[in-house]
């Protein structure tokens, strides 16, 4: 199953570490097998890990390319992830692992936000540009892997539950008075 979360303030401000950590702690169900967090200035990547396809520490996430200058976190499976491997294995990338995670992360390395399209999966995930200091954020077509968000002016938050933005502390839900409102009307002939 896997759970991402993340933070990206757009006021400059540094995430905080114990900010991402309370998003990946609420996400503890979602995978029991491990947890990682990535913060750097202003972008926090979390991840909680269900090992399914490599159950090593190669497999840890987030996860970044050799260089650093990409860091993934990803929920999925993508199924079609060997061969795509074997096309960037081609073109000269190596991998660590054995993951799709590493594929993907990889992917989008190669072919940008055109690599959804190679996907044949179900899949929610988010790379950080540490050059172009941008976030991507896909999920597939059918919305299986589950990604929800918030934004306001300072921030941007994302996670695979709700409750992982309720944790952030950003996000503060409040009702909807007049949408929670019932009305009907009973006709007699």
């Amino acid at each position: 199953m896997c759970g991402i979360a993340g933070i990206l303030n757009f006021n400059q401000q540094a995430v905080s570490y114990s900010h991402i950590k309370a998003m990946t702690d609420i996400l503890h169900h979602r995978g029991p097998d491990g947890e990682g967090q990535y913060v750097e200035g202003m972008i926090g990547l979390g991840h909680r890990r269900l090992a399914i396809i490599d159950l090593s520490v190669a497999g840890h996430q987030p996860m970044q390319t050799k260089d650093g200058r990409y860091t993934i976190t990803y929920n999925g499976e993508v199924y079609n992830f060997k061969e795509l491997r074997i096309q960037l294995e081609a073109l000269g990338y190596q991998f660590h692992s054995n993951t799709d995670s590493e594929v993907v992360l990889y992917a989008y390395t190669q072919w940008g936000v055109k690599c959804v399209d190679k996907f044949n999966g179900m899949f929610a995930f988010a790379v950080w540009d540490k050059k172009e200091q941008r976030l991507f954020l896909a999920r597939d077509r059918y919305g299986i892997k589950p990604l929800y968000y918030y934004k306001n002016v300072d921030h941007f938050v994302f996670g695979s539950e709700v409750k992982a933005i309720k944790a952030s502390t950003f996000y503060k839900p409040t009702l909807d008075k007049e949408g929670a409102t019932f009305k009907f009307e009973v006709q007699h002939g």
